[in-house]
């Protein structure tokens, strides 16, 4: 694999997980309506000091999976499944779900500081930690092998970027009063990366299955 087909994996996968509604967009939903841009950058700071963290604390507890066939397959089996796993919830959530789902939030309980909203709104969010111990940690594992440690820190930037542009600009729409989360068009974007996380899960479990 070359580094442009490692990006365009990372970005692909990782998009869906970044994008899909949850805790945080629907909190910076809330931040946005009265602060604009800044609080979703500011949140998206507090979500990468939770997120940074566990990545790295993964890679190095997965290190020696690299030279382990056996760990390397199950890893793959495991993400595989988790990925077509998420990418089933997420298309039956999505055509689920009906008008504006913001209105799930609880406002009067958010954290003044944005910085602190996405500290929180991350760490005590398990499907975050789900998908990094299933999903993310092929990933990881597939870094490493790439480029070892130097590889880890090209997945997490492929990742993170896509982070502070979404809750940027969720913010930023918020503020304006137009809710992109409840839009047609972004349901349809969901749904198509439901989709492809499901090919995805497919792939990663056939090369675990053909090592």
């Amino acid at each position: 694999m070359n580094l442009f087909d490692f990006i365009a994996t990372v970005v692909v996968v990782t998009a869906s997980g970044a994008l899909a509604p949850g805790p945080l967009s629907f909190g910076i939903l809330m931040q946005g309506s009265k602060q604009g841009a800044r609080s979703g950058f500011s949140c998206a700071v507090g979500h990468t000091l939770v997120e940074f963290p566990l990545v790295l604390a993964l890679a190095f507890g997965l290190l020696a999976a690299t030279s382990q066939p056996m760990i390397k397959n199950i890893i793959g089996l495991v993400g595989g499944l988790g990925l077509i796993g998420f990418g089933i919830l997420q298309i039956y959530e999505t055509v689920k779900t009906r008008g504006n789902p913001s209105g799930t939030t609880k406002t009067s309980r958010l954290p003044a500081s944005s910085i602190v909203l996405g500290f929180a709104l991350t760490g005590l969010n398990p499907y975050f930690i789900l998908w990094w111990l299933t999903i993310g940690s092929v990933l990881i594992v597939q870094a490493l092998a790439f480029a070892a440690i130097v590889g880890v820190l090209i997945m997490y930037v492929s990742h993170v970027w896509m982070d502070y542009a979404f809750l940027s600009s969720l913010a930023y729409f918020a503020k304006k009063g137009k809710n992109i989360v409840g839009s047609k068009y972004y349901k349809l974007v969901l749904i198509a990366f439901g989709l492809i996380l499901v090919y995805y899960g497919l792939s990663f479990m056939l090369d675990a299955i053909k090592a």
